[in-house]
């Protein structure tokens, strides 16, 4: 209880702060990063080196009231054939572009629904994408799996294409949250749909769950943990539900009233996070969970975790490039967001060229904050000395960088002469810890509760 006080004090229960899986964050991408300088970025990548690459299919068969992501609705094949054309397209001209020699560290298609895909569809999509680079030898190929939207054959089909960890959405799985959120998905599916998984030998298996969500109490949430744990994830993230219904309009379908207030929202986390911890999944980051073999927990413990739009990440691949409507690109030099319009992105990459329509070069202390940022969110510590030498700064320079943290979270962190450490009973404010080292201005109505 005094814990709760004291967060309650440093305003946890009423801050709306950035996720952090960029820095600076999406909202402050501007239009001067353009289709040209995208090109530029692709070509300066180095021969025979490994990038990661993430496609974005933008179609559901139903939208989810709950969320928030950029996809529309199809009751048809024909605009998702027509999507699949483009994107092979734009991966010719990003082939165009690229130097010899590159391989993929990480594929992963997301959405939307990539299982929507039909299985001549999803082969045409690889043999496009390998011909542009082929996976290393050790690379890692994930797709985003709907259990309403997939059969044998698709998984089949992406089975022999080399997908070697899927990715399911669950939610929750009590019938009353489901239906207030419009995604109804039994437990029966779930489970039919990861035994298909397994029998194409796919070993490694996400599964993401929400806390957070309308009607959900602290014993709705532990069945559902405890169904998900009898499917053994391999990986988990355990993310925010995000109200959002002025952004995301489907979400006005959900009622505000039933939802839980942010003290049970961290009442909630904290219960699903104890049984996770308790079935011996490492704690990864803010909310994420693994097995001991899995990649995120060998990246966790010997310094290597990263933070990218899709989470956490065991990839240290300084390049993402981002293909299809919305996606966005991460450079040594910056990010790059191609247009969210499916019918612009179209007309672009029939024109010859991407389309790139915003992003953000970096400048100034942008990677040094952004390094800064990442450290407190993957391993809730920064390295004095780690960023001394990366950014050549002094250590006055670092003492100044801690100097509004300190002062904003009083008696909360741990300063020595090696680090600054988030403890344990601090860590629901590492969002908020992050800002504070955050120089950009930032409007609330743009992200979602701290908790």
């Amino acid at each position: 209880m005094e814990t709760k006080t004291q967060l309650a004090k440093l305003g946890l229960f009423d801050a709306k702060v950035p996720r952090y899986t960029s820095y600076p964050t999406a909202p402050h991408f501007k239009n001067d990063v353009t289709s040209d300088l995208y090109g530029e970025w692709i070509r300066s990548i180095k021969e025979d080196s490994q990038i990661s690459l993430y496609i974005h299919v933008p179609f559901c068969r139903r939208l989810c009231w709950f969320c928030a992501c950029r996809t529309q609705g199809t009751a048809s094949a024909s605009p998702v054939a027509a999507y699949v054309e483009t994107l092979k397209q734009e991966l010719v001209i990003l082939k165009d572009h690229l130097t010899d020699g590159v391989t993929l560290s990480r594929l992963h298609w997301g959405g939307g629904t990539p299982t929507l895909l039909e299985p001549g569809m999803m082969e045409d999509l690889a043999g496009a994408i390998f011909d542009v680079a082929p996976m290393a030898a050790d690379g890692e190929f994930s797709v985003e799996i709907d259990p309403n939207e997939v059969d044998d054959t698709r998984l089949k089909t992406l089975a022999d294409a080399g997908m070697n960890r899927a990715s399911i959405g669950v939610q929750d799985f009590d019938d009353e949250i489901q239906k207030t959120i419009g995604r109804i998905q039994g437990y029966d599916i779930t489970r039919d749909a990861v035994d298909m998984i397994r029998s194409h030998g796919v070993k490694s298996l996400n599964a993401d769950i929400l806390y957070g969500l309308p009607h959900q109490t602290n014993a709705k949430i532990t069945e559902s943990v405890q169904k998900l744990l009898s499917l053994s994830p391999d990986r988990v993230a355990l993310y925010g539900y995000a109200h959002v219904p002025w952004m995301a309009k489907r979400q006005q379908m959900i009622p505000s009233d039933a939802l839980p207030t942010p003290e049970e929202r961290l009442d909630l986390f904290e219960t699903a996070r104890k049984l996770f911890m308790w079935d011996n999944y490492d704690e990864i980051g803010i909310d994420h969970f693994a097995t001991k073999e899995d990649g995120l927990s060998v990246a966790l413990h010997n310094g290597t975790l990263r933070r990218n739009f899709q989470g956490y990440t065991d990839d240290t691949s300084d390049v993402l490039v981002g293909v299809g409507a919305s996606s966005i690109a991460k450079f040594p030099q910056g990010f790059a967001q191609n247009n969210p319009s499916t019918s612009a992105h179209t007309g672009a990459i029939r024109d010859g060229k991407f389309s790139t329509s915003r992003g953000h070069a970096f400048r100034g202390e942008d990677k040094l904050r952004s390094r800064m940022i990442e450290a407190l969110m993957c391993d809730f510590k920064i390295n004095n000395a780690e960023i001394r030498d990366s950014f050549g700064i002094s250590e006055a320079k670092l003492q100044d960088l801690y100097r509004p943290v300190l002062q904003q979270f009083p008696d909360m962190l741990r300063l020595t002469e090696d680090q600054l450490f988030i403890p344990q009973e601090a860590r629901p404010l590492t969002r908020m810890i992050a800002r504070a080292l955050d120089a950009y201005d930032m409007d609330q109505a743009g992200h979602s509760s701290a908790i």
